[in-house]
């Protein structure tokens, strides 16, 4: 019998704890908590989770901080954010971090297990295959899967293991236009719809990573999606 995915949830609100750690024990997860920034550290240091839910505002710093830092020494662990529901800019601040997903509060705790198993499953690897030779090239982009590397004209780009999960769809679909739904199923696994606007946002910080005064690769078609296209020929 496989032991269940663990979920770490730095939370200092304690209702909010009592309902997550009821419904994400519901979900399958193997639970921990920690309150503030320093527990939060503590914990990582004896063992990393399968998932990690982390409230931006915490006592003794911020979701940032720990996010950071773990970014730093190497923790590729899947990252959902909670902020607040008017707060665009943490969202964004957030995703360009390193996050690979956030929901906003009041949320559904249901809906938090639903994310958190599909940030799981899309972090063992279920996406699309690549060419023979690992690499998928468009333009002067190559993605490396077996290495997991981007490089464009040359350049290595670092991308956040989401950014990479969508560079790597869009690259497998070149020339085509894909729906915010379908990135969606694809690349965050929901089955039960979710905000498009985590797509934008994640598109936007792709276009900021690959372009630098270069031809413009990822095109917005107006009402339906984007699409991985060369302006030129």
């Amino acid at each position: 019998m496989n032991s269940p995915d663990t979920v770490l949830v730095v939370e200092d609100d304690a209702n909010i704890r009592d309902l997550m750690d009821s419904a994400l024990r519901f979900a399958g997860f193997d639970v921990r908590f920690a309150e503030d920034v320093p527990q939060a550290l503590t914990s990582l240091a004896r063992d990393i989770p399968d998932v990690i839910v982390l409230d931006v505002g915490l006592p003794g710093g911020n979701g940032f901080d720990i996010l950071q830092l773990i970014r730093a020494r190497g923790v590729t662990a899947p990252v959902l954010f909670l902020t607040a529901r008017d707060a665009v800019e943490d969202r964004v601040r957030g995703l360009r971090l390193g996050g690979d997903d956030y929901v906003t509060k009041p949320f559904s705790v249901v809906e938090v297990g639903a994310r958190l198993q599909a940030l799981v499953r899309r972090a063992r690897g279920n996406v699309a295959s690549t060419a023979d030779d690992g690499v998928l090239r468009y333009a002067d982009l190559a993605l490396d899967d077996r290495r997991h590397t981007v490089h464009r004209g040359g350049d290595a780009i670092d991308l956040s293991p989401t950014e990479y999960r969508l560079l790597h769809y869009l690259l497998s679909h070149p020339d085509h236009v894909m729906t915010r739904s379908q990135i969606l199923e694809a690349v965050w696994q929901y089955d039960f719809g979710g905000d498009s606007g985590v797509v934008e946002r994640f598109v936007s910080n792709l276009r900021r990573k690959l372009d630098h005064g270069r031809e413009p690769l990822i095109h917005t078609v107006r009402g339906i999606g984007y699409s991985l296209r060369r302006t030129t020929t």
